[in-house]
């Protein structure tokens, strides 16, 4: 049977672990560098360090962690060792989910599972230039996975506009916080994920769509929220890669306090600014204004009601930070500040208005990653 073949691993406490992914940079252009393998073969035996579907991408992936501390002493620990391997090699290093002016195709990394993609996808492999933050929070068991599943859903456009920093394609200015989620949708399995009832039914799903050659492993399911079985996580894959560990760890912190308030409060006891479940049409509209506007969008409910987005924003970090414990309060600050001042896409427009070369934006995004 499908259910028990998709045995949900179920962590004993709420464990914690970031992926993060970071661009691959000639020196001396700031443009991308298709580097990846020689980054590997001077890390071999770093198994946090990880190549991505395109070779202009590497992956900190973090162990599992028991908290934000643990989790931001091992991360600090791997970024220094990998930008000082890439300073050997001629290389630098920034976060941010597109390069701001990168004009070519991407160079597939030669690893069976992404030329396998390539062939599937072509074209549309090679254009999906972007990186990511993913928080893979530690679960008890499948069904309260997919009861959060559900209710994050409905704070999509929140993470997507608080992590937004992809405002540029390919030179352009695109007028979007967050065009990274636009190139995406061009993919086969990214976006809204669908709501399942229980876990019988995810497999179920799941069982038919590898008997239709759909997907081949639960990794080939892209979906801006997905279920983990395989590591007893649900795993949050909504926001854009961000330019400093600080800004990455502060991301990590909304997630897992978010994550706990869901867990702790039933829905008829929380405050009317907390987002809620909505129809198809609903989500997918306020997700696209979310990656438009940041946090400067609209948000509608199911009565028709237009609220602005920077007020259920400004309604969740008061609730969050009244809430979450000691650990979790100086990263929520930290992107309470950064919300308030700029975040990073529109740190990356300040300085090209500025100076008016993108360039000097991705300088500004290497500066800040160190």
């Amino acid at each position: 049977m499908a259910d028990e073949f998709l045995l949900f691993k179920g962590s004993k406490q709420a464990t914690l672990g970031l992926e993060w992914e970071l661009q691959i940079l000639d020196r001396k252009s700031l443009d991308l560098a298709d580097r990846i393998q020689w980054v590997l073969e001077a890390l071999p035996e770093v198994p946090w360090i990880k190549p991505e579907l395109i070779q202009s991408c590497v992956e900190i992936a973090s162990k599992v962690c028991t908290g934000l501390e643990e989790l931001k002493a091992h991360l600090e620990a791997l970024l220094r060792q990998l930008q000082s391997v890439c300073s050997d090699l001629d290389l630098c290093l920034c976060g941010a989910g597109t390069h701001p002016f990168c004009r070519r195709l991407a160079k597939i990394t030669p690893l069976p599972r992404y030329l396998k993609q390539k062939s599937l996808y072509g074209y549309l492999a090679r254009s999906q230039i972007t990186f990511a933050t993913h928080v893979h929070l530690g679960m008890p068991d499948a069904q309260t996975a997919l009861k959060l599943m559900r209710e994050f859903k409905a704070c999509l456009p929140v993470l997507i506009a608080l992590s937004a920093n992809s405002p540029f394609w390919r030179g352009y200015p695109t007028g979007f916080a967050c065009y990274r989620q636009r190139i995406l949708a061009s993919g086969r399995s990214y976006g809204i994920p669908p709501s399942f009832s229980d876990w019988a039914q995810f497999c179920r799903f799941f069982a038919l769509m590898q008997r239709a050659q759909v997907f081949a492993s639960l990794r080939d399911i892209h979906w801006d929220i997905r279920p983990r079985p395989d590591l007893g996580t649900l795993e949050v894959r909504a926001m854009d890669a961000q330019s400093s560990l600080q800004d990455a760890l502060a991301i990590a912190a909304f997630v897992q306090a978010l994550a706990n308030y869901f867990l702790e409060t039933s829905p008829e006891f929380r405050p009317s600014l907390v987002p809620r479940s909505l129809p198809w049409w609903l989500e997918k509209e306020n997700y696209f204004q979310a990656t438009r506007l940041g946090s400067s969008a609209r948000y509608l409910d199911d009565q028709g009601g237009i609220h602005p987005l920077r007020e259920i924003i400004e309604g969740l970090f008061q609730v969050l930070l009244t809430r979450a414990g000691r650990e979790l309060q100086p990263y929520l600050r930290h992107l309470y500040r950064r919300w308030r001042e700029g975040l990073g896409w529109q740190r990356q427009l300040r300085i090209f208005w500025a100076r008016r070369r993108v360039t000097a934006v991705v300088a500004e995004l290497v500066a800040e990653l160190c």
